[in-house]
């Protein structure tokens, strides 16, 4: 009996361990964006996950199903930031943050067939380099060095959006991290 409550007790907590990575990321679905009847085909999902180590983002391939003969877009937008150090010739040091926006990767124009829209998956550009963050940052004197602070550089947010053609906005937007 006591085991039996235990059990009962912990399979709750084990699965919002379980569901908490993917729980960064919100997904909001507007079924007015989209032709009436579209819905996800069985066994598939817009997902999108953040790799921990290299800090790129992979959004999922997936299929939509009832969208008659409406063309879609998949983009992609990330933000990534990093602190850059200014430092003048006598060796102050003055911490600024600086942010990057990558290039939107998109899935270019996809057209269904016979009623079924395939998006494939979007990987985010590469991370930006330290001379991205420098170029960007602005020092409180231009003749002040920069260098990025070691491993400060990472993602501040992203953007994944579906937009069918003829509609005002998406469909599908999930935002993270």
């Amino acid at each position: 009996m006591f085991r039996r409550i235990l059990f009962l007790l912990t399979v709750p907590f084990a699965a919002v361990i379980a569901f908490s990575a993917a729980a960064s990321a919100a997904t909001t679905i507007n079924p007015a964006n989209a032709p009436t009847g579209t819905h996800f085909s069985a066994g598939t999902a817009a997902t999108c996950s953040v790799d921990t180590t290299t800090q790129l983002v992979t959004c999922s391939s997936y299929q939509l199903a009832g969208v008659g003969n409406s063309n879609a877009t998949g983009a992609l937008d990330t933000t990534y930031s990093a602190t850059v150090n200014c430092t003048n010739n006598g060796g102050m040091t003055v911490p600024v943050k600086s942010s990057v926006q990558t290039a939107p990767t998109t899935t270019g124009s996809l057209s269904p067939k016979n009623g079924k829209l395939t998006v494939p998956s979007l990987n985010s550009s590469p991370v930006p380099t330290a001379a991205q963050f420098e170029a960007a940052a602005t020092c409180p004197n231009p003749n002040w060095t920069k260098s990025v602070q070691g491993r400060t550089i990472t993602l501040s947010s992203f953007i994944y959006t579906l937009t069918f053609a003829g509609f005002t906005g998406p469909f599908i937007t999930i935002t993270g991290p």
